[in-house]
């Protein structure tokens, strides 16, 4: 837990966690753009806690040695997991239990004050069916792989938390 503790305060442990969430980005890019997959709504809000994890990795990534700013990152980090698994677990529903009362929105839905479709549409925009599995991998659909994602990265971060549980405690009785 020490290696832990002494990892999460390295810019390199979140320079990795923003790797693994651009990897995953780009991939959704890539399905959309080279293999012509079209998003649907609750692919973008998928794509926006993955975002959300980014977001995160960049706070931490500023001062990982300031405890207030590496428990920032710590919170976004689990806020947008959370989020996005929620979000991948009812998508995978839409899939699994196909309905007409059982659907997502038509046209994805942000504040006024953050029109993420409207200034970049290539990446926020939607126009698939949320119902439909348009692709698979190892017989999993593209939302049960959200599944597995972002919990993995709750469980990744359920352990970083309790290493710095673990390092503080040691830090006091030090």
């Amino acid at each position: 837990m020490q290696f832990l503790y002494s990892f999460s305060k390295r810019r390199s442990s979140w320079l990795l966690l923003l790797a693994f969430i651009l990897f995953f980005e780009a991939s959704a890019l890539f399905f959309q753009h080279g293999m012509k997959l079209p998003p649907c709504v609750m692919c973008i809000y998928e794509r926006v806690a993955m975002f959300g994890i980014a977001i995160a990795a960049l706070v931490g990534l500023s001062a990982p040695h300031n405890p207030v700013i590496r428990w920032l990152g710590l919170a976004g980090w689990g806020y947008s997991a959370y989020e996005g698994l929620m979000l991948s677990i009812k998508h995978v529903d839409y899939q699994l239990n196909p309905s007409p009362f059982n659907t997502c929105d038509l046209f994805v839905q942000f504040p006024s004050w953050a029109p993420l479709n409207q200034w970049l549409p290539g990446v926020f925009e939607a126009y698939g069916d949320c119902g439909k599995v348009v692709w698979m991998f190892m017989g999993q659909t593209m939302p049960q792989w959200l599944v597995i994602i972002f919990g993995a990265n709750l469980i990744a971060l359920a352990i970083i938390v309790i290493a710095q549980l673990v390092g503080i405690k040691a830090k006091k009785e030090a």
